[in-house]
């Protein structure tokens, strides 16, 4: 069974950090191209950023030059750094993982940027 665990999600001051993690597990995570989404209420899910089994990176320009994806293989486990954070990156985190087609995600970590 395939499960998708996030965490380090929190409040922090607009200016602040803040850097996820989801640990992977019952999948062969390697292979897989992992992604940060997020959702806020009445809205739809949108991409942050994702990383191939390539380390190949792509982010939505809201983010750019801000957040960092990286991935550990040996560690099953990846990472969204976020920099310079704003009141509106203020939402649900969502870690996802696809392999042509086949994909999952983890509950959510909830990350609040205000003073």
């Amino acid at each position: 069974q395939v499960h998708l665990v996030e965490s380090g999600g929190g409040l922090v001051q607009p200016g602040g950090s803040l850097r996820l993690s989801c640990a992977a597990s019952g999948l062969s995570f390697s292979i897989y191209v992992m992604g940060w989404y997020r959702q806020t209420p009445g809205k739809q899910r949108e991409l942050v950023a994702t990383i191939t089994s390539h380390d190949i990176t792509n982010y939505a320009d809201s983010v750019k030059g801000r957040f960092t994806i990286s991935r550990g293989n040996a560690k099953n486990t990846v990472y969204l750094q976020m920099n310079s954070l704003k009141p509106e990156d203020t939402a649900v985190y969502y870690c996802g993982a696809d392999f042509v087609g086949r994909g999952y995600w983890g509950q959510g970590t909830q990350v609040t940027v205000s003073s």
